[in-house]
């Protein structure tokens, strides 16, 4: 029994890390269509009341927020992505351990 296959999580996570630090730098291409959505409706609503002379910090708010969001879904994927690669090293681990066990020499 070799390593246990874990490239597909391994380059799962790689991604889900990029699209994170796209999504720190303010970036729109890793939003889901909800999220990007929210950021779009927040800048059109703050855009049309600082053309009419008034305060945008409503909708400075719900910018941050649908950031906050998208920052807070990656985090969980990943973290998930983790601990699924976890328990397949583990598992793995633990079958090999119990092939050696159960050998003659």
């Amino acid at each position: 029994m070799g390593k246990p296959d874990t490239r597909r999580l391994d380059r799962e996570i790689r991604q889900a890390t990029r699209k994170l630090e796209a999504v720190r730098n303010r970036e729109m291409w890793p939003l889901d269509g909800r999220e990007r959505r929210a950021v779009l409706g927040a800048l059109a609503g703050g855009s049309y009341r600082i053309v009419r002379g008034r305060s945008a910090g409503r909708a400075e708010q719900r910018i941050e927020t649908a950031w906050q969001s998208a920052e807070t879904r990656l985090l969980a994927e990943i973290t998930a992505m983790q601990v699924e690669r976890a328990r397949i090293v583990r598992e793995a681990a633990k079958a090999k351990a119990a092939k050696k066990s159960s050998g003659w020499f």
